[in-house]
């Protein structure tokens, strides 16, 4: 891979852009006062989590297959370990802002326990959270907070101070992607039908015997979205997991197939993709109270 940075600090991305670096932990990147060091198109390996807020359409991001052309208003984030493609447009003003903070930084806080709850930050560039202009507003006073701690003096406020506006900056996040969910519920409603067709058909298929059960990824890539983006699509429109969906789907064709007595269970197990009979009589007992002969031989 050709000219490719790596981000490991927050020192390295401000070096990267000509900026000085106040914390070594976190900084709030103001693009209009950058200078740029690196070609026009780079790759980037990020070691930090990093948020960035664009205000002017200035060039396209590329995460693995997809590309984004991020429009005025739009919110992108970046978890450790992944890498982006940038293709700069020469032509346009760099206009907007970032956040960028080490883990470190938030070792052993409340926000370092929930991280993983921003599920956000799995999403693929092609799901970024688009805001209004309320929203906007919202977003930079918050950065201006960040920013007003991390140019201060460091005394034992500080990490406490910055930490909490960040979870809070996430926790907004959070809502204006459920907001966003919601203003395109028509197009979810259709993910979701295309969910269960493709649930039904792969049950058809001999896909089971030759993949076995199908994973939320499986799905995903099919509607070449980002395994958590669908999860959470999911879980919004229906009020369970991508997961526990597909379980109910499966015990559903398995208590219509149970009833051909001409098959044995153990048969049916397998066509359904469970590897061992014993994992799906587990999963039909939880899921339906009974067994599958005693559920059989019920009806």
């Amino acid at each position: 891979m050709k000219n490719i940075f790596r981000i490991e600090s927050v020192a390295d991305y401000n070096k990267l852009n000509g900026l000085e670096t106040f914390h070594p932990l976190v900084s709030i990147v103001d693009f209009s006062q950058t200078v740029i060091n690196y070609s026009e198109h780079t790759h980037f390996y990020y070691g930090v989590y990093a948020i960035f807020l664009k205000e002017v359409n200035c060039g396209e991001l590329k995460y693995g297959r997809n590309t984004y052309d991020y429009e005025e208003g739009s919110l992108v984030f970046v978890s450790p370990g992944q890498i982006l493609e940038l293709v700069r447009n020469n032509s346009k003003v760099r206009k907007g802002w970032a956040l960028m903070f080490h883990p470190d930084l938030i070792l052993g806080t409340n926000l370092g326990k929930q991280i993983r709850d921003y599920s956000f930050f799995s999403y693929d560039i092609n799901e970024a959270l688009h805001i209004s202009e309320r929203e906007r507003k919202m977003i930079l006073e918050l950065f201006d907070k960040i920013q007003f701690e991390v140019s201060q003096p460091i005394d034992k406020h500080s990490r406490r101070l910055i930490v909490n506006n960040i979870q809070l900056f996430l926790d907004y996040c959070m809502r204006f992607y459920d907001r966003q969910f919601i203003t395109r519920e028509y197009l979810n409603k259709g993910i979701l039908e295309k969910f269960e067709n493709e649930l039904n058909t792969y049950f058809k298929s001999v896909k089971p015997q030759e993949l076995g059960l199908p994973s939320v990824a499986y799905f995903a890539d099919a509607f070449h979205l980002s395994a958590n983006y669908f999860g959470d699509l999911v879980k919004k429109e229906t009020g369970k997991t991508a997961q526990e969906y597909i379980q109910l789907t499966v015990m559903n064709i398995a208590k219509d197939r149970i009833l051909d007595i001409s098959k044995p269970v153990s048969e049916i197990a397998y066509e359904l993709g469970f590897k061992y009979p014993q994992h799906f009589t587990r999963m039909f007992k939880k899921s339906v109270g009974m067994s599958p002969s005693e559920y059989r031989n019920l009806n």
